[in-house]
């Protein structure tokens, strides 16, 4: 019975693209600023390989003594090929799509028409509709809101539209129903890849509580997760893989309030018998450190996930598959709170795989579903290279 778990580390990306520049991204490393912290630690991921990259290993070795193993999995870096740095653009690649052309993004705000017409089907005004940190965002707007009821409504450098609201002045579920809205919508030349809804709670200056939402476009071609769904086979989603997909593609998932939530929910699901794939994103790097330029809480949040990955190996089975790799970057010593346009990690780890085997600079994220349908056996034709073969070669 084969089964891949594949993890994304939301944002690690490990080093600026080719065409980084023409994002304004050039000279990022998301793992690399990480790695100037003094809370940085990644040893067991180290023995996977990550530090064995292609660009990465010269650049760590400058700030941490390296081991000299022979790697237990197999390591490389991808790069995107899709046109973008964003969430669901790099999710949509790793399941096989690629996107020829980048999510619409807004600058300078929202044309007035579009918000005209969200006041009008939900009935509440709308404030700022600016491009934002969603912190600063609740700190500027934020008691105003509490006051009208109106709706935050605010952009970033993504294909994003964000409507934040304080719990207690609209519930959970009227914020839902006001995105909901939006993303009905936001399409055509307004078709951002996500609406996100972004509760808040307490007073001045506010926090954010856990109960974001995001409303995805659906893919625009099938992807690995509707192939190995019409293969008979499961796809499980944790995390925001839901969201990402619009909910395509799986036959079960569920919602996480972190990343040590996530990866206690997919060890449970790991313990349990099924065949297919099992899908997390882990959020907390982008969503809590990356955007908000915080170096040593993104240090610790990737300690705390290598603290785990040996518990997350032990319950491998034998014919498993574990990949673990990134949709962008969000580099968090730079000026910029916004995403980077970055090369990603790709780690392999399996029981019957060969160890140390160095998968290069693949040219597509891809790649990833290619070789996880092929593993599973499922038919799917897409542009990508597999990297099946190179796993299985002999020791």
């Amino acid at each position: 019975m084969r089964r891949v778990i594949l993890i994304v580390l939301d944002s690690v990306g490990i080093g600026a693209l080719p065409d980084a520049d023409l994002y304004g991204d050039g000279g990022s490393n998301t793992l690399l600023a990480a790695a100037q912290s003094p809370h940085f630690s990644m040893p067991n991921m180290e023995q996977l390989g990550l530090f064995q990259i292609e660009g990465l290993r010269d650049e760590i070795a400058k700030l941490h003594p390296l081991k000299r193993m022979r790697p237990a999995g197999a390591f490389g870096r991808m790069a995107e090929q899709s046109k973008g740095k964003d969430t669901t653009i790099g999710h949509w690649e790793l399941a096989g799509v690629v996107s020829e052309q980048p999510l619409p993004v807004f600058p300078n705000g929202f044309p007035q028409e579009l918000m005209q017409a969200l006041e009008k089907e939900t009935g509440r005004k709308v404030l700022c509709n600016l491009p934002y940190s969603g912190t600063e965002v609740i700190r500027d707007y934020g008691e105003e809101q509490v006051r009208s009821g109106a709706l935050i409504v605010y952009t970033s450098a993504d294909s994003v539209l964000q409507i934040a609201a304080h719990e207690e002045v609209m519930s959970v579920s009227e914020l839902y129903r006001c995105c909901e809205i939006a993303r009905g919508l936001c399409k055509d030349a307004y078709g951002v890849g996500r609406v996100i809804a972004r509760p808040f709670q307490g007073t001045w200056p506010f926090v954010r509580t856990a109960n974001r939402h995001d409303y995805s476009l659906e893919p625009p071609k099938k992807t690995m997760l509707d192939a190995i769904c019409e293969g008979g086979l499961e796809v499980r989603g944790v995390g925001k893989i839901y969201d990402i997909f619009a909910g395509r593609g799986l036959t079960t998932s569920v919602r996480t309030l972190g990343n040590a939530d996530g990866i206690e929910k997919t060890l449970v699901w790991m313990k349990e018998e099924f065949a297919g794939l099992l899908f997390t994103n882990l959020v907390d790097y982008d969503m809590l450190y990356g955007h908000r330029n915080d170096v040593d809480g993104y240090a610790k949040a990737l300690a705390y996930f290598d603290e785990k990955l040996p518990e997350l190996m032990a319950a491998m089975k034998p014919e498993d598959l574990l990949i673990i790799t990134a949709d962008h970057g969000c580099d968090p010593s730079t000026p910029s709170t916004d995403h980077s346009r970055e090369y990603v990690p790709l780690i392999v780890y399996g029981k019957t795989l060969k160890p140390g085997v160095d998968l290069g600079t693949r040219k597509s994220f891809a790649d990833v579903a290619i070789t996880i349908t092929e593993y599973l056996d499922v038919v799917y034709d897409i542009r990508g290279n597999s990297f099946l073969e190179e796993l299985f070669g002999e020791n």
